[in-house]
């Protein structure tokens, strides 16, 4: 199973935060389990966003997390961390119209 992520899912410093990401890709592990476990997209519903991906690719990213599940949860942690940090620098423009 380890060859199969392999071939599959990378690390790289300097590339996506140095964030597991499917391999050729900027797709970060990550997103690939918003999508599916928070946002309930099918493997096969991933693939058709982004046809440059394959079901392969989506499946290793799953297994990866399931895993990783510690490393990929505080990589989410520390990416809503880092986007409060940045609301009161950069307001919402729709929130701002929409009264909020």
């Amino acid at each position: 199973m380890e060859d199969v992520i392999i071939q599959h899912i990378t690390k790289t410093p300097g590339v996506c935060g140095g964030r597991a990401c499917i391999v050729g890709h900027r797709i970060r592990v990550m997103d690939i389990v918003v999508w599916h476990e928070k946002r309930g997209y099918t493997p096969d519903e991933i693939v058709q966003m982004f046809p440059g991906i394959s079901l392969a690719d989506v499946h290793a990213a799953l297994a990866y997390y399931f895993d990783h599940r510690e490393e990929i949860e505080q990589d989410l942690r520390e990416e809503a961390e880092t986007s409060r940090g940045l609301q009161p620098k950069f307001p919402s423009k729709l929130w701002e119209k929409l009264g909020g």
